[in-house]
């Protein structure tokens, strides 16, 4: 059975940083951070002390986090995300934003923020793939992101796409927007910031879009800058950092074309060259632990199967590797708590 995981996975060798790595230059995400902040008259000192931060060149994931949820703190305005998440794409984060910004279409600009994810998106991985006539964004974890802080990241970056999009196409684009969430009693933000095509509890982060506009040339782009010799940069190695994968997103990478035969710990710890007991410890670091990241994998394809391929319970089940869709329909419950034949 044909599934796009090439598609959904960066190529071998990228780089790999964790939730406590020092990877982030601090003139990138942090200092978008404080300057939203001082636009809202947050006093930034305060803010940094809040976090235990003190201005530096490089900040790991873990100290970005904590940033936001001091920035949530100081200023829990319910349009924070969506702002924040605006003024994020294409950013300051160098080649990676230069070549964003330089993109002449949704393909391009997309491959971009998938290849460069680690200065443009470090905290969620986008994914996107085509499916017939239908492209979809999938947003995971790079690192871990706790679920006080899931919604506010994920606002952030689906309105940072969304906001890209528009800039550069010089149009607001028909995204449809899937949120793993029970809706929320208002959802004024999302409307004004996304638009009024949401769906709540989807068991994935996801945005979706018709493909038409995948190749469609943004003609702004286009004229402003006839060659994107940023992204020729970048792939001639001008910023190696700029392909690195968080821990939990490269572990995702290494699982998705072997879902079917479910790699145990020690198999995968090896092949990211730790012993189980390390891989073990880092994933608890991360919040999270091993067989929750093969099951996100599963559930992901099975998703996949069920809605868009339209397969039967036993078909999916057989292409997972069960025995029987009895086994399937209750590894799938303990998945999403609910059975296969409820997800819609």
């Amino acid at each position: 059975m044909s599934l796009p995981l090439q598609a959904l996975c960066a190529s071998a060798g990228a780089p790999v940083y964790e939730i406590g790595s020092r990877c982030l230059p601090w003139d990138h995400q942090a200092a978008l951070v404080l300057e939203f902040a001082r636009s809202r008259e947050v006093d930034v000192s305060e803010l940094l002390a809040d976090c235990q931060l003190q201005a530096g060149s490089l900040l790991s994931p873990q100290q970005l986090l904590a940033l936001l949820a001091a920035l949530q703190r100081a200023l829990p305005s319910p349009d924070t995300p969506f702002v924040l998440g605006q003024l994020s794409l294409p950013g300051p984060t160098g080649l990676a934003s230069q070549a964003l910004a330089q993109a002449g279409s949704l393909y391009e600009a997309l491959q971009t923020l998938v290849n460069y994810a680690a200065r443009l998106s470090p905290l969620l991985t986008p994914r996107w793939f085509q499916h017939g006539d239908e492209l979809i964004v999938l947003w995971t974890a790079a690192c871990g992101v706790g679920a006080a802080q899931r919604s506010f990241v994920v606002d952030m970056q689906m309105s940072a796409l969304t906001g890209v999009c528009q800039w550069l196409g010089g149009e607001r684009l028909p995204w449809r927007y899937c949120f793993n969430r029970t809706r929320p009693r208002d959802i004024s933000q999302q409307a004004v910031y996304l638009g009024h095509s949401l769906q709540f509890d989807c068991h994935v982060d996801a945005m979706r879009l018709p493909a038409s506009h995948l190749h469609r040339p943004w003609r702004q782009a286009a004229a402003a800058h006839p060659g994107n010799f940023a992204a020729l940069s970048l792939e001639r190695g001008a910023d190696v950092g700029a392909r690195g994968r968080g821990l939990l997103a490269a572990i995702y990478d290494h699982l998705l074309p072997r879902y079917r035969e479910a790699p145990g710990l020690d198999e995968v710890a090896e092949a990211f060259g730790l012993s189980s007991a390390t891989l073990k410890r880092r994933l608890a670091l991360h919040g999270t632990h091993y067989q929750a990241e093969l099951d996100l994998v599963r559930t992901h394809v099975a998703l996949y199967l069920l809605l868009l391929q339209g397969c039967s319970n036993d078909a999916v089940a057989a292409e997972l590797g069960f025995h029987d869709r009895n086994n399937f329909r209750r590894s799938f419950k303990r998945w999403t708590g609910l059975a296969p034949s409820l997800v819609g």
